[in-house]
């Protein structure tokens, strides 16, 4: 079992952060027929703005998350897990850590959105207890948007 003890990403972090992400979402580029959004987003910015977590294990990351605060909300704007570490309930425990944040900077509800074809995301993230709040376009992506309140 992994040792599981997130912290914020460094700069220094910033390949191994882009690599788990690439790995993590080439798998939907066909399906989508272009690449997912967090393989177009700026990780260098969202390491040094804070936004970025991390789990290590043996020296190496091994899973990202990415939170951004919003007016209302706690974004969990993603999770990402190298191949080598997943099915081991790790992005599982970065949900829960993700919960964990928004409630102790005051937040009620986390929200997320991922794309509509990513079928296999909706169903875990309605079992964990986040509902689906609408759908809609931006920037050519179609998405389902989800939010669960927190307890």
């Amino acid at each position: 079992m992994m040792l599981f003890q997130p912290r914020l990403a460094v700069l220094s972090d910033l390949p191994s952060v882009e690599d788990i992400v690439w790995r993590a979402y080439s798998p939907y580029v066909e399906r989508l027929g272009r690449k997912p959004g967090p393989m177009t987003d700026d990780y260098s910015a969202l390491i040094g703005s804070s936004r970025v977590h991390v789990v290590d294990r043996d020296g190496s990351v091994q899973a990202i998350l990415v939170l951004i605060p919003e007016d209302h909300a706690m974004l969990l704007d993603n999770i990402a897990v190298a191949p080598s570490a997943q099915r081991r309930g790790l992005g599982r425990k970065l949900i829960e850590y993700a919960d964990k944040i928004a409630r102790e900077r005051g937040y009620r509800s986390i929200t997320l959105y991922t794309n509509e074809v990513m079928t296999e995301n909706i169903d875990l993230y309605a079992q964990i207890g986040y509902l689906e709040t609408h759908r809609g376009e931006e920037a050519g992506l179609k998405r389902v948007y989800m939010a669960k309140t927190l307890g």
